[in-house]
């Protein structure tokens, strides 16, 4: 079993560099960074200091930059978004950003990706909340031209250029591996069609991930790929030593434990009480 650390970074917490080189040291295999760019006041978010989504949601910093500060610190962990909002950025300029940071990684970057749950933040980008999931497959398709041909072009309903020069390439080929979250069966089928990988979190969807851990290999072998190489990350796991077993048990390559953003010396104890739980079963 492989373990990730992922944690909001906001102004308050452990620097993300510091805390990246300490998940190194301490063997966890990869560093997730969430993202939001906002959130608007609405009934469901209206601030950090009202009952509801935690202050961190509103404080997170961007994680492209903060991932570019942990690609400098480390040398080994893989570094990865949990998720990137492939529809609240422009595909052409997100393509630029993922295959810079792959390059300045030297190859360690995992694009994570999700359709979004905050709908006003979602259409504040310009993007009804409903054409989501077709906006984000279409930009998805758009950065792999980009990132595998010397002049790319695509046509679609919500993204549409001609030929275009766009460097740097990624490192790893033909591009980094783009990890779907998605936590109702209704979303398998993107995660299979243009994911390299699965990130669900237990119990947000309607039934438990793990269920479908068989039929999505299956499904990813119909698509004539590997599923031998399609990765099951859990999101937002507990550390919970039978949680953990089970998750091995039924399938799941990793587990992704998410830190508080604290300050450096709260939030390296919790690392080091997650990596006491890592080591039983890695």
């Amino acid at each position: 079993m492989k373990f990730g650390i992922s944690i909001f970074p906001t102004a308050d917490a452990i620097r993300p560099a510091e805390l990246a080189v300490a998940a190194e040291e301490r063997g966890f295999d990869s560093f997730w960074v969430p993202e939001h760019s906002h959130i608007p006041v609405s009934d469901m978010t209206p601030g950090p200091d009202v009952p509801g989504l935690p202050a961190m949601y509103y404080q997170t910093m961007d994680p492209f930059v903060v991932l570019a500060t942990a690609a400098q610190a480390t040398s080994t962990i893989l570094l990865g978004t949990s998720i990137c909002l492939v529809v609240q950025r422009d595909p052409i300029q997100l393509a630029k950003d993922v295959a810079s940071l792959d390059v300045l990684s030297g190859g360690r970057f995992q694009l994570g990706v999700g359709a979004g749950w905050n709908a006003p933040e979602i259409e504040n980008h310009g993007t009804p909340f409903g054409k989501r999931v077709a906006v984000m497959r279409e930009r998805i398709e758009a950065m792999k031209a980009i990132w595998t041909e010397e002049r790319a072009e695509y046509h679609g309903t919500y993204v549409d250029f001609g030929p275009i020069f766009a460097w740097p390439k990624p490192v790893q080929k033909p591009h980094p591996p783009i990890i779907v979250a998605a936590n109702l069966p209704s979303g398998l089928k993107r995660v299979a069609r243009y994911g390299d990988g699965w990130m669900p979190m237990p119990g947000a969807g309607e039934t438990e991930p793990t269920q479908h851990i068989a039929a999505l290999r299956a499904q990813v072998a119909a698509n004539g790929r590997d599923p031998a190489t399609f990765e099951i990350s859990m999101y937002y796991c507990p550390p919970d030593d039978t949680v953990i077993a089970q998750m091995a048990d039924r399938g799941v390559d990793r587990i992704i434990f998410v830190l508080d953003p604290n300050p450096r010396d709260a939030a390296l104890r919790q690392l080091d009480e997650l990596n006491a739980v890592a080591q039983r079963h890695r």
